[in-house]
């Protein structure tokens, strides 16, 4: 059992360094954009340019090495990243920080997909939720530490020092995923297999799901900083520290779901659906008064991320033996509502309907608790509990 915590905690932490780098340019694009000579908006479509490598690239890599021993397929995917890293720090111009961005990006999915499903492998059935959360706690870390610590580095020391970073943290990774992993040989499913469970009506159900309810929590999340110091009236700092909090309860909402998907996989995916609703519907009104608010921004956090292990975990009941392809494709899906969101929310900003981005994000929960039932039908045979459909080890070699 203490081997498998070793494992759990390397991919861990190579989540982390993965997670941190999509979002870290974000807080850097003026400084990006002054010293490669574009504009701040030319400069923001690196941001693009890895959600769309994530989206596109990520299910396409997954495929070209569905055939290879898993453990050269996430070492491969790791130095992957640290090229594109590599390359972003040394980018003379614009044009090849976006290629640096794309090569990254390429990893995303695939290794993610790869790091949840190996940490499925290594635990006791009973412990399939908990293990997927505790890889999924990577990048909820990441948006709490990384993204932060890395453009404020960027501030002091310029920004391709973060990239730098990333680059030996993806060595290191790299490094430690080598000694800790144990060898497996390739899958024994088909690219076929996978294809085929990929385009199953539940499987795809379920990425719907992931987009959807995701998009939810983005639509009021990336123009929270605005409604709290323009509606709510908070300062600058005052903000930064509910982010801070809203980060840490995100990490603990993650872990928590994964604990309870173990015990019931169904009740726990509705159950976060059902408090998203709550939380995003009352959010305009909570808005406007500061305790309120300060609950609201907790329990926003405490949620947002609690989808990740359910939603993970019926994709792994659905693929059954060929899940590979199916988890890569709905961490993209995650990706795909987080921008979907994005556009959403800044669409009611522009219109001046600042304020009531939470409604919008309480339709769009709605609708993933209206999916969640056609993923896992009342009464479903495949809903209790998590662990009873959980992927077979891959044989040592």
């Amino acid at each position: 059992m203490r081997k498998s915590y070793v494992i759990l905690a390397a991919l861990c932490a190579s989540v982390f360094v993965v997670g941190t780098c999509e979002y870290l340019i974000a807080g850097l694009l003026p400084q990006v954009g002054g010293d490669l000579g574009v504009s701040v908006g030319t400069a923001g479509q690196a941001v693009t340019a890895y959600a769309l490598g994530v989206v596109i690239g990520g299910p396409l890599v997954t495929i070209a090495t569905a055939r290879l021993p898993r453990k050269g397929v996430a070492l491969g995917l790791m130095l992957l990243f640290a090229a594109g890293s590599a390359l972003s720090a040394w980018a003379p111009v614009f044009a090849v920080l976006l290629a640096g961005r794309v090569v990254s990006s390429l990893s995303h999915a695939a290794f993610l997909a790869l790091a949840l499903v190996t940490a499925t492998q290594v635990v006791p059935a009973e412990r399939v939720g908990r293990a997927a959360a505790t890889v999924a706690s990577g990048f909820t870390v990441a948006t709490l530490l990384g993204v932060p610590l890395g453009a404020l580095l960027g501030e002091r020391a310029g920004w391709r020092a973060p990239f730098v970073v990333l680059t030996v943290l993806a060595l290191a990774g790299a490094a430690l995923l080598a000694a800790v992993l144990p060898r497996q040989a390739a899958q024994r499913t088909s690219i076929r297999e996978e294809l085929r469970v990929v385009t199953r009506r539940p499987v795809l159900v379920t990425i719907a799901t992931t987009a959807v309810g995701f998009a939810g929590v983005m639509v009021v999340f990336t123009y929270i900083a605005p409604l709290l110091t323009q509606v709510t009236g908070f300062t600058a700092p005052v903000v930064s520290l509910l982010l801070l909090a809203y980060g840490a309860g995100s990490f603990a909402g993650n872990l928590a779901a994964g604990r309870l998907t173990d015990w019931s996989l169904s009740a726990t995916v509705r159950g976060v659906f059902g408090g998203l609703v709550g939380v995003l519907v009352v959010f305009p009104v909570a808005a406007v008064w500061k305790p309120s608010a300060i609950v609201a921004v907790l329990l926003l956090g405490l949620l947002a991320t609690a989808t990740i292990a359910p939603l993970q975990g019926l994709i792994l009941k659905h693929a059954g033996a060929a899940p590979t392809l199916a988890v890569s494709v709905n961490v993209g899906a995650f990706n795909l509502g987080a921008a979907a969101g994005s556009a959403l929310g800044g669409a009611i900003v522009a219109a001046g309907g600042l304020r009531w981005t939470g409604l919008a994000g309480a339709l769009f929960s709605l609708l993933g608790l209206a999916l969640s039932y056609l993923a896992v039908p009342r009464g479903s045979s495949t809903a209790e509990p998590a662990a009873q459909a959980a992927p077979k080890p891959a044989p040592v070699s």
